[in-house]
């Protein structure tokens, strides 16, 4: 986890100077709402840190993922004097952001006060690898430069391309083939959700009521519905989302390439170092959880192959 740390790091700095170095350039209004915007997105990560310190609470920047976008998208349609493509790729990314936070708010990720509820399993599990055990300032450093520095930057990176979709160029049959593929995802991350929702929540009611839970609940992860074709139907959306957002720039200054593709790029990177860290906890947890991995692709579906057959021993693979 941590190697893989390191390396999303750099690619984080080595993007940003290549965007730096790119000979594209914004126009005078834009480079006025990308510094507008830019201390906003300073503020958010400044304060997810000191309030991840101040309460030894290390997922503030969890309760920020699914609302800032939809800020910084709307800063720059306000910017933009609400130019129809900025506008449309905001409405959309707060269609995002609404359903991602209620997602989150049910699992008790929002409570009062704002900065409580459960912290995400994976940096207590991180906290306990022996080059941060005993060495709180260490961990507060990866708090800092990694957990907000790096994650909030990432935030702000993918959601760039509306600020490149402002321009003149009038809304066309791409712009509205974009809008309905990318609510299509955001449907296919609220059946992912919900189908992971429900499963927990019966096994864990199982588990209460009879000690433990039985049937295909015994198993201890889901792996019915989407999650049948693929182990993260959710990040597999959520990646393919930002990557549609990055088409809305493609539409307005219509080159295929441009610096602000470096969030979503980045993203995709991001997922695969969290799968492999998720999916190494999981697989100690769950004694079938590797004999899933082994016959289900990671995040999109393939027509070939075999299926995790959940009622086959391990035995009879």
């Amino acid at each position: 986890m941590l190697r893989t740390i390191l390396f999303l790091s750099a690619t984080l700095v080595l993007a940003v100077v290549g965007s730096i170095l790119s000979p594209f350039e914004l126009r005078p209004e834009q480079l006025d709402a990308f510094w507008l915007v830019t201390p906003v997105f300073i503020g958010f990560t400044l304060g997810a840190f000191l309030v991840g310190e101040l309460t030894r609470n290390y997922s503030q920047v969890d309760k920020l993922w699914s609302v800032v976008p939809a800020v910084y998208a709307g800063l720059f349609a306000y910017c933009s004097d609400w130019n129809p493509r900025v506008l449309l790729a905001a409405c959309l990314i707060l269609l995002w952001s609404i359903r991602l936070s209620l997602n989150f708010a049910r699992r008790g990720g929002y409570t009062w006060p704002p900065w409580g509820g459960e912290e995400d399993y994976r940096w207590a599990v991180l906290r306990e690898n022996d080059l941060f055990r005993g060495h709180p300032w260490r961990f507060r450093a990866f708090n800092f430069f990694f957990i907000c520095g790096y994650q909030m930057s990432l935030v702000y990176l993918f959601t760039l391309p509306v600020l490149l979709a402002w321009t003149d160029r009038p809304l066309g049959v791409w712009d509205l083939l974009l809008a309905i593929i990318l609510v299509g995802l955001v449907g296919v991350e609220y059946v992912a959700d919900q189908q992971q929702y429900d499963y927990q929540t019966e096994k864990y009611r199982q588990t209460e009521e009879r000690g433990e839970a039985s049937g295909a609940h015994g198993l201890g992860f889901v792996h019915t519905g989407l999650w049948r074709h693929s182990r993260h139907p959710n990040y597999a959306a959520e990646q393919a989302i930002w990557i549609v957002v990055y088409g809305f720039s493609v539409v307005a200054t219509q080159t295929a390439l441009n610096p602000t593709i470096i969030g979503a790029v980045l993203l995709l990177i991001l997922f695969v170092g969290s799968a492999d860290f998720s999916e190494g906890i999981s697989a100690k947890k769950y004694p079938r959880y590797q004999d899933y991995i082994s016959r289900t692709p990671r995040f999109w579906p393939t027509p070939w192959g075999q299926r995790f057959d959940p009622g086959a021993a391990e035995d009879d693979r």
